[in-house]
């Protein structure tokens, strides 16, 4: 049997499709879920998600979230999430330099903004490192 991955986020539908297996980074670790995996409600961690659907895996980034596995149907609600081909790696290297000066020069940050610019920092990191996986 064949399971059902949508990803969301706050702005956009990022993927939905019928899939084989799916690898979610978790703040415990990687998970993977198959047909027939136990219901499940997990936090997610800033990493990389791993498709797998007919033997070809496509890699998305993610940031933040949840995943919830009912039945064959698994639904990711991400804060951030973009596929490989969509990540653009120039403008992530310069947003990530962006907010390494930000936070090196930080003194009196709000810890609202400090976190946010923490959080942006692992996301472009997850980003690079998808885009740079099949070199």
């Amino acid at each position: 049997m064949a399971l059902t991955l949508e990803i969301v986020t706050p702005e956009a539908r990022v993927y939905a499709d019928t899939i084989d297996t799916v690898v979610i980074p978790t703040t415990t670790g990687e998970i993977g879920i198959l047909s027939g995996h136990i219901p499940l409600l997990t936090q997610i961690e800033h990493g990389e998600l791993r498709v797998t659907k007919n033997g070809v895996t496509t890699l998305l980034a993610v940031s933040g979230g949840f995943a919830q596995v009912e039945g064959d149907r698994v639904s990711v609600l991400a804060e951030h999430a973009i596929t490989e081909e969509k990540i653009d790696e120039h403008a992530v290297e310069a947003a990530l330099k962006r907010a390494e000066a930000e936070l090196k020069a930080a003194k009196d940050f709000d810890p609202q903004q400090y976190e946010h610019l923490q959080n942006l920092v692992r996301y472009s990191g997850a980003q690079l490192a998808v885009k740079r996986r099949r070199r």
